[in-house]
């Protein structure tokens, strides 16, 4: 059932959703498209799933338009992704020629001008700004961790960032003095009446955990993710085993593969290949989460979710995590500090530490009346600020200000 923004009442009040309706009154009639790299996987393509029909439902002409690029395009921009987190790159003309090309292409089949602003998401397809004749308001949302980037790719791909007229970044320490365009802070949020997000009976959780044979005679620790080099899962593997030596219990990695991560595939068969020392105990699993209830059953399920990002824009599985009341433990980086006040409603740890990691799931399993603590509060912190009615305010005030 397509769900309405007056299905929000109830969780986030009369008062909230009559604020969005006036601000929206405002921008009746404007056209909007946000591009990005892909519909499936990944929390850009599921915040883009939500905003738009949303911006549509309060009286603005919103889009979503993904650029078409080939595998090796693919291959060159997810390198890309990682160097902007630090990650190390080889930057040579193919590389650069390539990624101008296909944006360059996918500008000469499409007609972008016909909008009243432009929203483009992540680099894969920021130089399209380069092939129009610039006539309207242009943003760059700018999902990843940027505190770090590398510098040869930083410069190349500042001659694109300052031609938007606005910047978002999901975090205050994402903002760069070097780029003189105005900065805003736009914390991604969830849809709490997805199916990932939803209320789910009883029986529909026991329904799916029995299609996916998950055993529950022992606790499980889930890391929800894609199988990407940042979310660190090979170290995952090492805090379960830490974690075994004092608490009998399960690994469950919900991961997925996006179709704009080429990456992903060969971190998953290391992955698999290590953990196959848990294999006689079957204490390791594995689950596609391409599913959206599948996912939403296994963080209900779960007794702990680990999120041991390396790196990190925002984090919604951290988010999704929380607004399930679940303990989680994460990564003190990128975005999830905003989420998480570290022994208020969950743990915040060093995600190179594999034995401070390991310590505080065991805190977690061994104190049931903590872990119920640390959930109660994580619940109304999302509430209060990441929720996907918040979201769509925040957008509506960004647009109200570049179309005056």
């Amino acid at each position: 059932m397509l769900r309405s923004i007056g299905d929000y009442i109830d969780i986030v009040g009369a008062e909230t959703i009559s604020k969005i309706y006036k601000k929206a009154s405002r921008l009746y009639g404007k056209r909007v498209a946000n591009v990005n790299a892909t519909f499936l996987g990944g929390g850009v393509a599921e915040i883009l799933g939500r905003l738009v029909p949303f911006m549509n439902e309060v009286g603005l002409d919103a889009e979503w338009r993904t650029i078409h690029g080939s595998p090796a395009f693919f291959d060159v921009t997810k390198s890309f992704h990682n160097a902007l987190q630090s990650g190390t790159l080889e930057l040579d003309d193919h590389k650069k020629s390539l990624y101008m090309e296909i944006n360059q292409e996918y500008a000469n089949f499409t007609h972008l001008n016909i909008y009243d602003c432009l929203i483009v998401h992540d680099p894969q397809p920021l130089p399209l700004i380069k092939f129009y004749r610039k006539q309207q308001p242009w943003i760059w949302r700018c999902h990843i961790d940027i505190t770090e980037p590398n510098e040869e790719l930083w410069d190349f791909l500042k001659q694109f960032m300052i031609r938007y007229d606005i910047i978002i970044v999901s975090s205050e320490k994402y903002k760069k003095p070097d780029i003189p365009v105005p900065q805003r802070v736009i914390a991604p949020a969830i849809d709490p009446l997805s199916l990932k997000n939803r209320e789910l009976s009883e029986q529909e959780l026991l329904n799916c955990l029995n299609e996916l044979n998950i055993p529950r005679d022992k606790p499980i620790i889930t890391q929800v993710s894609r199988m990407d080099p940042w979310k660190d899962p090979e170290g995952v593997l090492e805090v379960f085993s830490l974690v075994k030596e004092e608490v009998d219990c399960r690994l469950l990695y919900c991961y997925n593969l996006a179709t704009d991560d080429p990456e992903g595939i060969k971190i998953y068969d290391r992955v698999y290949k290590k953990a196959k020392k848990f294999e006689k105990e079957g204490d390791v699993i594995f689950v596609v989460g391409n599913n959206e209830l599948i996912v939403n059953a296994i963080q209900r399920f779960s007794t702990v979710i680990l999120q041991k990002s390396i790196r990190e824009g925002f984090a919604l599985t951290v988010t999704e995590a929380l607004w399930k009341a679940k303990p989680v433990i994460a990564g003190n980086v990128g975005g999830i500090p905003s989420q998480i006040t570290d022994g208020e409603n969950g743990f915040l740890v060093d995600p190179h530490n594999y034995k401070e990691c390991a310590e505080k799931v065991v805190e977690v399993l061994k104190n049931p009346k903590l872990a119920e603590n640390l959930g109660k509060k994580a619940k109304e912190r999302v509430r209060d600020n990441f929720l996907t009615t918040r979201l769509v305010s925040d957008y509506l005030d960004l647009l109200d200000e570049v179309l005056k």
